[in-house]
């Protein structure tokens, strides 16, 4: 029988800063974001993490902030995964997708979110509030079936 709690994958990297609920931290973290992802070893992904997290940050910044309570960005790497996450205080208000209009200056933040991340979701807090997530895949995925071609050059 498969452990149902299996053991959480070992981090490679991890980094997590709070920041204030003002406009300038969404530019803070979008800059800190993008500098670890490449130190990590990942420049290729910088650019969409970081626009992630300013999305993510700006959300939390917007619907889920209150005076004088901080939000939280949080970036780790396993063998696999990188994962962006970004607590705010107001676990009552979830982040839900919705149809800009043309016109409209807001509303596409989680359809960005959703294009450029692998996956994303919401999960509570560890005390008050939320916290929502984006991860990329950083694994080789393996073929199933037929074994691959060796190829010599």
């Amino acid at each position: 029988m498969p452990d149902a709690n299996p053991t959480p994958e070992p981090l490679r990297h991890e980094d997590q800063l709070d920041y204030t609920p003002v406009p300038r931290s969404v530019a803070l973290a979008r800059r800190r974001t993008a500098r670890l992802v490449t130190e990590w070893g990942y420049p290729h992904l910088a650019g969409d993490v970081a626009l992630v997290a300013s999305e993510l940050m700006t959300n939390a910044l917007l619907h889920g902030s209150l005076r004088d309570r901080l939000i939280r960005l949080r970036i780790t790497t396993t063998a696999a995964t990188l994962r962006v996450e970004v607590s705010d205080p107001r676990g009552e208000r979830l982040p839900c997708r919705r149809a800009a209009a043309d016109e409209d200056q807001f509303g596409r933040g989680l359809l960005l979110v959703g294009a450029l991340a692998d996956d994303w979701g919401v999960a509570p807090r560890v005390g008050v509030g939320k916290t929502v997530w984006a991860e990329w895949s950083l694994g080789l995925t393996l073929c199933t079936g037929d074994p691959p071609a060796r190829t010599r050059v």
